[in-house]
């Protein structure tokens, strides 16, 4: 059975972007060794354009299909990139977006579309954000890699923003770069 993973980057005082949404692109640090790591282990996570300028060809042997929220798929737009992963199968989810060309747009419960999607046969699907659906989906994450920067904000927008509800996780891997970046995996403990 196929996993939903939250793969996300995140501030060590839990914060994944700016008090207003912002971008984390403008003030994440991407050291080197970073941009090695996720085009050596998750090339299929890197946004189509900086595949190409990197040339980053790999399909990846961990994610087919991305799930994002609607303000997450409007910082993209904003940057003029109308499917920043062309190379996955893309949905937003989002009541009020209406029908889109470059993703698949879904007005339906997210976690009744997990659950579907979770039966069929393929590669995991990546969670990439944002704070809310992370929140209407966090019964349904089963693995988190969290790419913690060396960093902290003070306020911004939370890792999720779900109800209280205790979960244990167990961690199943960990990757510390030299510039101070660390990659933990977490699998769901129960």
């Amino acid at each position: 059975m196929r996993k939903l993973v939250y793969f996300v980057a995140s501030t060590i005082d839990g914060f994944v972007a700016g008090p207003d949404g912002a971008d984390p692109s403008g003030f994440w640090p991407m050291s080197q060794d970073y941009i090695r790591y996720l085009s050596e282990n998750y090339p299929e996570t890197l946004p189509g354009p900086a595949r190409e300028a990197l040339g980053v060809t790999a399909e990846g042997t961990t994610f087919d299909t991305v799930l994002e929220g609607r303000n997450s798929y409007e910082i993209g737009v904003k940057a003029g990139v109308a499917d920043a992963f062309p190379h996955l199968r893309h949905l937003v989810f989002s009541r009020t977006l209406g029908e889109n060309e470059h993703v698949e747009v879904v007005a339906t419960d997210p976690v009744d579309t997990v659950r579907a999607m979770k039966a069929e046969p393929g590669k995991d699907i990546w969670l990439i954000g944002g704070a809310t659906l992370a929140g209407a989906l966090y019964g349904e994450i089963d693995r988190m890699v969290v790419k913690l920067g060396p960093l902290t904000m003070g306020a911004g927008i939370p890792f999720t923003k779900a109800d209280f509800g205790l979960r244990l996780w167990q961690l199943t891997h960990h990757h510390v770069l030299e510039s101070g970046a660390l990659f933990l995996t977490y699998d769901r403990a129960e």
